[in-house]
This record gives C-alpha cells, sequence and structure tokens, in this order.
C-alpha cells in the first residue's frame, strides 16, 4: 500500500508562505496546526501497522483530520499578509 502525504505543506504548497506566517503569529492556527499533525501521524502509525486501532477508530481520526484540514484551510484563504 503506498501512503499518500497529507502534510500541510504538501496539501496546500501554494501557502507554504502563509502557513509559516499563521504558524508564528496565529495561535489558534498554530494550535489547530499541532492537533492536524499529531493526528495526522497518528492516522500513518496505524496505517503502517505500527500502532493498533479499531476500524471506527482509524476512521474518527480520518474525519477529525479533514475536519482540521478544512478548518485551516479557511484560517489560510482568509489570510492576507499586512
Amino acid at each position: 500500500m503506498t501512503l499518500q502525504s497529507h502534510d500541510l505543506h504538501t496539501e496546500f504548497p501554494e501557502y507554504r508562505e502563509a502557513i509559516h506566517a499563521l504558524k508564528v503569529s496565529d495561535s489558534h492556527f498554530s494550535r489547530l496546526f499541532d492537533r492536524y499533525h499529531d493526528v495526522n501521524r497518528r492516522v500513518v502509525r496505524i496505517e503502517v501497522e505500527a500502532e493498533v486501532a479499531t476500524d471506527q477508530a482509524l476512521e474518527d481520526l480520518k474525519k477529525e483530520r479533514l475536519k482540521l484540514k478544512d478548518e485551516l484551510f479557511g484560517l489560510l484563504q482568509r489570510y492576507s499578509p499586512a
């Protein structure tokens, strides 16, 4: 099985600079970013069988990752450098 990268820099390469700027200037974005990457790492660990989880737990994590990604994307779209 080939795993697709869900890293935010891979998902949104056009927002690379905005991601960095928001991580250092917006605590809400930074917390969401960190949570997104924690959830994503957990999903990857389960998918490569380094961690055991039920199918439902994996599905729940994937849904949380998608929700976080959608929220982060919305913040990135609204971001405009000063």
